[in-house]
Protein backbone atom coordinates (compact mmCIF):
# COMPACT_ATOMS: atom_id res chain seq x y z
CA UNK A 1 0.00 0.00 0.00
CA UNK A 2 1.64 3.16 -1.37
CA UNK A 3 1.62 6.55 1.06
CA UNK A 4 -0.88 9.45 0.26
CA UNK A 5 1.00 12.29 -0.90
CA UNK A 6 0.62 15.29 2.38
CA UNK A 7 -2.07 17.17 1.48
CA UNK A 8 -1.73 20.77 1.07
CA UNK A 9 -4.42 23.13 2.33
CA UNK A 10 -4.95 26.28 0.04
CA UNK A 11 -7.41 29.24 0.55
CA UNK A 12 -8.06 30.97 -2.34
CA UNK A 13 -8.99 35.34 -1.95
CA UNK A 14 -10.80 36.28 -5.00
CA UNK A 15 -13.51 38.78 -6.00
CA UNK A 16 -14.10 37.06 -9.11
CA UNK A 17 -16.96 34.21 -8.89
CA UNK A 18 -16.02 32.45 -12.12
CA UNK A 19 -12.54 32.29 -11.15
CA UNK A 20 -12.85 31.12 -7.77
CA UNK A 21 -15.01 27.76 -8.75
CA UNK A 22 -11.59 27.39 -11.69
CA UNK A 23 -9.76 27.43 -8.56
CA UNK A 24 -11.45 25.49 -6.16
CA UNK A 25 -11.66 22.60 -8.74
CA UNK A 26 -8.25 22.58 -10.05
CA UNK A 27 -7.32 22.49 -6.22
CA UNK A 28 -9.75 19.54 -5.59
CA UNK A 29 -9.06 17.24 -8.69
CA UNK A 30 -5.16 17.47 -7.59
CA UNK A 31 -4.20 14.44 -5.16
CA UNK A 32 -2.24 16.38 -2.58
CA UNK A 33 -4.21 20.05 -2.63
CA UNK A 34 -7.47 20.72 -0.92
CA UNK A 35 -9.48 24.17 -1.43
CA UNK A 36 -10.29 24.88 2.46
CA UNK A 37 -11.74 27.88 1.96
CA UNK A 38 -12.82 31.45 0.11
CA UNK A 39 -12.83 34.90 0.30
CA UNK A 40 -14.00 37.25 -1.83
CA UNK A 41 -12.66 40.32 -0.21
CA UNK A 42 -9.28 41.51 1.98
CA UNK A 43 -11.63 42.57 4.93
CA UNK A 44 -13.50 38.69 4.95
CA UNK A 45 -10.07 37.45 4.76
CA UNK A 46 -8.57 38.76 7.62
CA UNK A 47 -11.33 37.86 9.64
CA UNK A 48 -11.81 33.70 8.51
CA UNK A 49 -8.00 33.08 7.23
CA UNK A 50 -6.83 32.40 10.99
CA UNK A 51 -9.79 29.70 11.38
CA UNK A 52 -9.14 27.89 8.33
CA UNK A 53 -5.38 27.08 8.82
CA UNK A 54 -4.30 27.36 5.50
CA UNK A 55 -0.81 26.08 3.99
CA UNK A 56 -1.11 28.50 1.26
CA UNK A 57 -3.25 31.28 0.18
CA UNK A 58 -4.05 32.48 -3.33
CA UNK A 59 -4.42 36.31 -2.88
CA UNK A 60 -5.10 38.87 -5.92
CA UNK A 61 -4.12 42.07 -5.17
CA UNK A 62 -7.28 43.93 -6.83
CA UNK A 63 -9.87 43.75 -4.32
CA UNK A 64 -12.95 45.80 -3.51
CA UNK A 65 -12.05 48.35 -0.54
CA UNK A 66 -8.64 47.00 0.88
CA UNK A 67 -6.34 45.35 -1.22
CA UNK A 68 -4.85 41.68 -0.89
CA UNK A 69 -1.44 43.78 -0.33
CA UNK A 70 -3.05 44.89 2.83
CA UNK A 71 -4.72 41.92 3.68
CA UNK A 72 -0.78 40.06 3.49
CA UNK A 73 0.35 42.96 5.47
CA UNK A 74 -2.02 42.25 8.42
CA UNK A 75 -1.86 38.41 8.02
CA UNK A 76 1.66 37.45 7.45
CA UNK A 77 3.10 38.35 11.10
CA UNK A 78 -0.39 36.95 12.42
CA UNK A 79 -0.06 33.56 10.61
CA UNK A 80 3.69 32.51 10.10
CA UNK A 81 3.05 29.11 8.73
CA UNK A 82 1.13 30.36 5.93
CA UNK A 83 2.59 31.08 2.91
CA UNK A 84 1.11 33.98 0.62
CA UNK A 85 1.03 33.30 -3.49
CA UNK A 86 -0.16 36.75 -5.11
CA UNK A 87 -2.50 35.60 -8.55
CA UNK A 88 -3.16 38.82 -10.46
CA UNK A 89 -2.77 40.88 -13.56
CA UNK A 90 -0.88 43.34 -12.24
CA UNK A 91 3.10 42.90 -12.29
CA UNK A 92 4.08 46.19 -12.18
CA UNK A 93 7.46 46.59 -10.22
CA UNK A 94 6.21 48.81 -7.09
CA UNK A 95 3.37 46.20 -6.78
CA UNK A 96 5.59 43.28 -6.83
CA UNK A 97 7.79 44.97 -3.91
CA UNK A 98 5.04 46.14 -2.16
CA UNK A 99 3.63 42.85 -2.22
CA UNK A 100 6.76 41.29 -1.19
CA UNK A 101 7.88 43.27 1.21
CA UNK A 102 3.76 43.00 3.02
CA UNK A 103 5.13 39.37 3.16
CA UNK A 104 4.07 37.71 -0.23
CA UNK A 105 6.83 34.37 -1.00
CA UNK A 106 5.50 34.22 -4.58
CA UNK A 107 3.77 36.27 -7.48
CA UNK A 108 2.13 34.49 -10.16
CA UNK A 109 0.35 36.21 -13.19
CA UNK A 110 -3.07 35.74 -14.29
CA UNK A 111 -4.10 33.54 -16.71
CA UNK A 112 -2.44 31.01 -14.86
CA UNK A 113 -2.86 27.07 -16.19
CA UNK A 114 -3.70 24.30 -13.94
CA UNK A 115 -0.19 22.18 -13.70
CA UNK A 116 1.80 25.16 -13.39
CA UNK A 117 -0.74 26.83 -10.64
CA UNK A 118 -0.52 23.22 -8.87
CA UNK A 119 3.55 23.54 -9.63
CA UNK A 120 3.89 26.97 -7.80
CA UNK A 121 1.74 26.00 -4.97
CA UNK A 122 3.99 22.55 -4.05
CA UNK A 123 6.95 24.48 -4.65
CA UNK A 124 5.95 27.13 -2.10
CA UNK A 125 4.90 24.81 0.50
CA UNK A 126 8.18 22.87 0.34
CA UNK A 127 10.19 26.58 0.98
CA UNK A 128 10.53 28.04 -2.60
CA UNK A 129 9.45 31.23 -4.29
CA UNK A 130 7.96 30.87 -7.29
CA UNK A 131 7.48 33.36 -9.65
CA UNK A 132 6.10 34.27 -13.58
CA UNK A 133 9.26 34.21 -15.48
CA UNK A 134 8.22 38.07 -16.38
CA UNK A 135 8.11 39.04 -12.80
CA UNK A 136 11.12 37.30 -11.85
CA UNK A 137 13.30 39.30 -14.53
CA UNK A 138 11.28 42.76 -12.64
CA UNK A 139 12.49 41.79 -9.33
CA UNK A 140 16.24 40.86 -10.56
CA UNK A 141 16.38 44.08 -12.20
CA UNK A 142 14.98 46.30 -9.00
CA UNK A 143 17.73 44.70 -7.31
CA UNK A 144 20.35 45.49 -10.06
CA UNK A 145 20.06 49.34 -9.63
CA UNK A 146 18.93 50.02 -5.99
CA UNK A 147 20.66 53.38 -5.61
CA UNK A 148 19.87 54.73 -9.01
CA UNK A 149 16.15 53.78 -8.06
CA UNK A 150 16.57 55.78 -4.82
CA UNK A 151 17.95 58.49 -6.52
CA UNK A 152 15.20 59.24 -8.76
CA UNK A 153 12.92 58.71 -5.76
CA UNK A 154 14.77 61.38 -3.73
CA UNK A 155 14.67 64.06 -6.62
CA UNK A 156 11.91 63.62 -7.93
CA UNK A 157 9.69 63.64 -4.68
CA UNK A 158 11.38 66.01 -2.81
CA UNK A 159 11.69 69.93 -3.75
CA UNK A 160 15.04 71.34 -3.75
CA UNK A 161 14.63 73.12 -0.02
CA UNK A 162 13.27 69.57 0.96
CA UNK A 163 16.35 67.69 -0.44
CA UNK A 164 18.77 70.62 0.81
CA UNK A 165 17.03 69.91 4.72
CA UNK A 166 17.63 66.23 4.29
CA UNK A 167 21.39 66.63 3.07
CA UNK A 168 21.53 68.17 6.74
CA UNK A 169 20.12 65.50 8.41
CA UNK A 170 22.41 63.18 7.10
CA UNK A 171 25.43 65.62 8.12
CA UNK A 172 23.96 65.09 11.57
CA UNK A 173 22.34 68.74 11.97
CA UNK A 174 20.06 68.70 14.46
CA UNK A 175 16.38 70.69 14.32
CA UNK A 176 17.73 73.92 16.23
CA UNK A 177 20.78 73.86 13.88
CA UNK A 178 18.97 72.90 10.90
CA UNK A 179 16.74 75.86 11.01
CA UNK A 180 19.29 78.31 11.32
CA UNK A 181 21.54 76.76 8.37
CA UNK A 182 18.32 77.25 6.64
CA UNK A 183 17.01 80.45 7.85
CA UNK A 184 13.35 79.31 8.79
CA UNK A 185 11.87 78.68 11.93
CA UNK A 186 11.54 74.92 14.07
CA UNK A 187 8.13 74.33 13.20
CA UNK A 188 8.64 75.17 9.78
CA UNK A 189 11.57 72.47 9.81
CA UNK A 190 9.18 70.09 11.28
CA UNK A 191 6.55 70.24 8.93
CA UNK A 192 9.14 69.86 6.41
CA UNK A 193 10.78 66.45 7.98
CA UNK A 194 7.21 65.58 8.30
CA UNK A 195 6.57 65.58 4.30
CA UNK A 196 9.99 64.18 3.85
CA UNK A 197 8.75 61.13 5.99
CA UNK A 198 5.83 61.11 4.62
CA UNK A 199 6.52 61.15 0.78
CA UNK A 200 9.90 58.49 1.35
CA UNK A 201 7.30 57.02 3.20
CA UNK A 202 9.77 56.57 6.00
CA UNK A 203 9.10 56.75 9.48
CA UNK A 204 11.95 57.87 11.69
CA UNK A 205 15.54 60.10 10.77
CA UNK A 206 17.40 56.48 10.66
CA UNK A 207 15.59 55.45 7.82
CA UNK A 208 15.48 58.84 6.00
CA UNK A 209 19.09 59.29 6.55
CA UNK A 210 19.47 55.43 5.04
CA UNK A 211 17.64 56.33 1.77
CA UNK A 212 19.61 59.45 1.56
CA UNK A 213 23.09 57.84 1.77
CA UNK A 214 22.10 55.43 -0.75
CA UNK A 215 21.87 58.19 -2.94
CA UNK A 216 24.93 59.12 -2.48
CA UNK A 217 26.62 56.04 -2.68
Amino acid sequence: MTNALPLIRVAVVEDDPGLIESLREILERAPDTRCVGTCTSAEEAMAELHALRPDIVLMDVNLPRASGVDAITRLAPQMPDTQFLMLTVYDTTEVVYRSLVAGAIGYLRKPVAAEPLLEAIREARAGGAPMTGSIARRVIQSFRKPVADARTVVETTLAPREQELLRLLAKGYQQKEIATEMDISISTVRTFIARIYQKLHVKSRVEAVARFKETSS
